[in-house]
């Protein structure tokens, strides 16, 4: 593994030096720091402070530190104090819905690629795409990660996570036309800490996190953290030696130096290094199809501990690693310059057996599908923004450019052989190193955009209105090439291979917002905005054709308030927008022909991507209550309604032996959106002299939700994901003083879908194999301690 290059270097050079040569002038001035808003942030993250009021929670969704309640955007925040209190330990423990708008889930059955939505837009159902984009940008520390795999490993020190929704296209740019996730991690402190917690669990499950930050050395200030965490699989793989269904593995380390020679000047470099193994989750049939089952392979209407047969099964092995350099300086009270400079690099392998229970049955026959998919990416990107405050005027501008390269290829073959009646089977013949593979890619992206951003407070109405308004231009560019089609190479059987891809778009989004402040503490806002989901080409496909861009126009109208001396916080929001270009995803068993009538070959997982014509909508409101009726006892509510329609469409594949395309449009479903969702917590903390007591429970709910785009065949509905009402809990002891040097402990019992509620989350229908799925994990629980010094 190349942790660091003389290319990279050599980039991260010249970022830096432009950076600091734009600013040469400012040196000898010797500025003032730039103001920032003050952050009341209670103790250890506590929801109040003192006196019993709601703690004030800072966001930086427009590029700079504000309150969340004065930011005229829908936003949702967990505290690392809520990320604790659920024991979410990665992104993939968000599925449970703890923000409403936000949906994220395994990519099928693979937890080392994520699906993410927000308000039911930038869903990608099928996330091995190198030519492809997600439309929920994910960002840690202003860096954004332009693949869905590594989205799941571990997650290091966080501060908070912020969820934007809505279209981010101005200041976040392409592909974040549902929204934004931003990530920000704890800074070096410059002051001698160390945190350390320990934990064990169910299934085997145990974990160890350490944070250590050293004192201030000649303005240097030093971070460490390190992490290991590791669950068995919740079922079992009745094959020896074989890894069990939906476990993980997962390690890595992360350090950070900050250095500030002088006020307004930083440097703060970030490298990091993750390790992330895991097995699929376990597909279980529910009904019976057309076809025969084995005897060996009973229905299974309830999630299992144990899988029907045994198969070859391995960890996908994920392996990410990262260098970040932020500068900041400050040219002038009131104005900062900041560049954001980042290299990072994955390699993902994807082993795929989980779905052996839908098979079907001939006598002597193999089954047990074996996917393999290998995915590999690297990325440089560039940000500098220059960050301006003045009494009427607040704006940001900046220029980005992104390189991305990737890579995928894939393997498909069956593992298992049945006997003469189906009661038993054995492991096939086969050599995993001589198999072909059925498809090969490979793509450089790049991308580069100016944006700006201002907010004029004009000097009428008592300071009141704010009137904001902005655009970014963006150009994309995509290059490259589908090289093996099929399992083909140039010209056998027909196909024609490479195929390639050479494609550009261009873009303007823009945002304009009416802001009004009521009252000191009553906000309302309108806001029209647009982004979009890059173009692309997929990798599963027969043509790699390319398919354009989706956008995203959305008005929407919110509040922020705050009542009886800030012990009760009630947002809300409603929007409606256009959703253009829609990229839908269409799969089909058929066997292609070519012009004169002559079978070229069968394509059991060709998929074809189309964009949708006409205009669909997207629309919805969201409510978030938090209320502290009572020192130390607070209460919280969230409420999400999403509906989002999508026109009808053609599929774009040739049907059956003749090849012919079907041009009756077909009903296309929006997937991954519940159209309720709903999310409810209590925290209490109660002093006890020399410790403190601590509680937390919440509930997740969701009515369901389609995982596929339209109907398994014709007359036949697609099925809809069963509602989800999952409960998490914790409850502990904290601040035990240890000895006279201020050591303390903390001790807590937690407890993953408390209840053991069990739902099917993904339903999927073929008229041949029958209904499967996938459930939702069973209760876990454990117990942590931790020790502050």
């Amino acid at each position: 593994m190349i942790l660091f290059n003389s290319r990279f270097a050599g980039r991260l050079f010249a970022s830096s030096a432009l950076a600091f040569l734009l600013a040469t002038p400012a040196f000898a001035a010797d500025p003032d720091p730039a103001p920032e808003p003050a952050k009341t942030t209670a103790p250890d993250d506590q929801k109040t402070n003192a006196d019993g009021s709601l703690n004030e929670v800072i966001v930086t969704a427009q590029k700079r530190p504000e309150s969340l309640q004065k930011t005229p955007i829908a936003i949702s925040v967990l505290s690392a104090e809520d990320l604790q209190n659920r024991h979410v330990q990665s992104l993939v423990d968000l599925q449970d819905g703890a923000i409403p708008s936000l949906r994220v889930a395994p990519f099928y059955s693979r937890n080392s690629a994520l699906i993410m939505n927000i308000r039911g837009i930038g869903v990608l159902a099928d996330s091995n795409q190198p030519a492809r984009d997600q439309g929920v940008g994910v960002y840690i520390d202003g860096v954004y990660l332009g693949r869905a795999q590594g989205l799941g490993t571990a997650l290091y020190d966080i501060e908070s996570i912020e969820v934007l929704k809505g279209p981010q296209g101005t200041l976040f740019g392409r592909n974040t036309e549902g929204g934004a996730v931003s990530i920000v991690t704890r800074k070096p402190t410059g002051k001698f800490g160390l945190t350390a917690t320990a934990g064990i669990g169910n299934f085997g499950s145990h974990k160890a996190e350490a944070h250590l930050n050293l004192p201030e050395w000649h303005n240097f200030s030093v971070k460490l953290d390190g992490i290991v965490t590791k669950r068995d699989g919740l079922v079992i793989n009745p094959l020896p030696g074989q890894a069990d269904f939906n476990g993980f593995d997962r390690h890595g380390a992360h350090v950070e130096v900050l250095w500030k020679p002088q006020d307004g000047v930083s440097a703060d470099y970030a490298f990091d290094t993750s390790y992330d193994a895991s097995t699929p989750l376990y597909l279980q049939a529910i009904t019976n199809g057309t076809l025969t089952r084995a005897p060996a392979l009973p229905l299974q209407p309830n999630r299992v501990r144990r899988a029907s047969i045994g198969v070859p099964q391995q960890e996908s092995i994920g392996k990410t690693h990262g260098h970040r350099l932020t500068l900041g300086l400050d040219l002038a009270p009131g104005l900062q310059l900041k560049s954001i400079t980042a290299y990072r690099e994955l390699d993902q392998s994807q082993y795929d057996n989980g779905g052996q229970n839908s098979t079907t049955y001939k006598p002597n026959t193999s089954f047990s599908r074996y996917s393999l998919a290998g995915f590999a990416q690297n990325q440089f990107s560039q940000e500098i923004q220059l960050i301006g405050d003045t009494p009427r005027l607040k704006y940001v501008a900046g220029a980005m450019a992104y390189r991305e390269h990737s890579s995928d290829n894939a393997q498909a073959f069956n593992t298992m052989v049945w006997n003469a009646d189906g009661t038993a089977a054995t492991v096939a013949n086969y050599n995993i190193a001589t198999v072909p593979f059925d498809r090969a890619s490979r793509i450089t992206t790049r991308s580069i955009g100016a944006f700006g951003q201002a907010t004029w407070t004009p000097a009428i109405l008592g300071d009141r209105l704010h009137l904001t308004g902005g655009a970014r231009y963006t150009r994309d560019m995509k290059h490259g090439e589908l090289f093996i089609v099929n399992g083909k190479t140039p010209n056998v059987d027909g196909v024609v291979a490479p195929r390639t891809l050479d494609a550009a778009w261009s873009r303007v989004d823009p945002l304009l917002t009416l802001a009004y402040d009521v009252t000191s503490d009553v906000h309302v806002y309108g806001k029209w905005s647009e982004g979009y989901k890059s173009g692309g080409a997929n990798s599963r496909s027969l043509r790699y054709a390319p398919f354009n861009p989706e956008t995203l126009s959305m008005f929407e109208i919110g509040a922020k308030s705050e009542f009886l001396d800030h012990r009760v916080r009630l947002n809300l929001a409603a929007y409606t927008g256009a959703y253009k270009a829609i990229q839908i995803d269409f799969q089909a068993n058929y066997l292609q022909v070519d012009a004169q009538g002559n079978l070229l070959q069968t394509n059991r997982t060709t998929i074809e991507t189309a964009n949708a014509p006409g205009t669909g909508r997207a629309k919805g409101v969201e409510a978030e209550l938090t209320v502290a009726p009572m020192a130390g006892l607070t209460l919280t509510a969230s409420y999400a309604y999403n509906d989002v329609t999508i026109p009808a469409t053609v599929n774009p594949f040739p049907q059956g032996a003749t090849g012919q395309i079907v041009t009756t449009p077909i009903k296309i479903y929006p997937v991954y959106t519940p159209a309720h969702a709903a999310s409810g917590a209590v925290d209490y903390e109660r002093p006890m002299g020399d410790y403190s007591l601590v509680a937390h429970l919440d509930a997740n709910y969701d009515s369901g939700f389609y995982a596929n785009y339209n109907d398994p065949a014709p007359g036949v509905a697609q099925p809809k994901g069963d509602p989800g009402f999952v409960v998490n809990g914790r409850i502990g002891i904290t601040d035990i003083a240890l000895n006279d040097t201020g050591a303390r402990l903390s001790v807590s019992a937690w407890s993953r879908n408390l209840l053991n509620e069990q739902h099917m989350f993904y339903k999927g229908l073929n008229t041949l194999t029958g209904l499967s799925g996938f459930f939702n994990e069973p209760r876990t629980y454990g117990l942590e301690a931790t020790v502050k010094f």
